[in-house]
């Protein structure tokens, strides 16, 4: 059975410790591949003032297009209406391919699992993934899960401590500091031609 991670984000933008994540994923979870999916119109999350789904699914094209074991899906942002994993995970199952899906999140994101459209759905067509984030415990992802009665479809994986997060690129960006070294090489470059993130915009 093929074995394969999904990485749902806004990409708004790509950094260096989403590519982590994928990395480690992979390795400790024996992945096969990823499928990398930009998020179209979240219905959790305020996207006001990101760049359009369509320059997003761009900047995670550049930064991970290239990866072998990575595939970067159009599928949220092709998708009319709110983006919802649960839909997203049904789709991929729909293909009739056997397979294992590894829904990758990172804890903070696992803390809010129950509030998330369809919760008991995405645990019926996912293990979730979950990777460390500091301050957050993994007995409090735990008693999560059980509420929904979910903690046989949660597992957790290392990875470094690395606290880049998309937030603090923007913040970077809008404060004029640096922030080409917290991002994967060829999406720098199209943020900088997109002139995405000016902060005199």
């Amino acid at each position: 059975m093929t074995r394969i991670g999904v990485f749902g984000s806004s990409f708004n933008p790509p950094t260096l410790g989403h590519s982590i994540l994928l990395a480690e994923a992979r390795f400790t979870l024996g992945l096969d591949r990823v499928l990398v999916v930009p998020t179209g119109n979240p219905w959790h999350k305020d996207s006001r003032g990101a760049p359009r789904p369509e320059l997003r699914l761009l900047l995670a094209e550049a930064a991970f297009g290239e990866i072998g074991w990575i595939e970067v899906s159009d599928i949220e942002v092709r998708r009319e209406g709110p983006s919802c994993t649960c839909d997203t995970l049904e789709e991929i199952q729909s293909t009739g391919i056997d397979r294992q899906i590894f829904l990758l999140t990172g804890a903070d994101a696992a803390l809010g699992f129950g509030d998330w459209h369809r919760p008991e759905r995405v645990l019926e067509l996912a293990r979730v993934a979950v990777a460390p984030r500091s301050g957050v415990g993994r007995a409090e992802i735990e008693s999560v899960f059980e509420k929904l009665d979910g903690v046989e479809r949660l597992e957790f994986f290392a990875m470094p401590q690395v606290d880049i997060s998309s937030t603090l690129v923007r913040e970077r960006i809008e404060a004029g500091g640096p922030w080409e070294h917290l991002v994967p090489h060829e999406a720098v470059e199209m943020i900088k031609n997109e002139d995405l993130y000016d902060r005199n915009q």
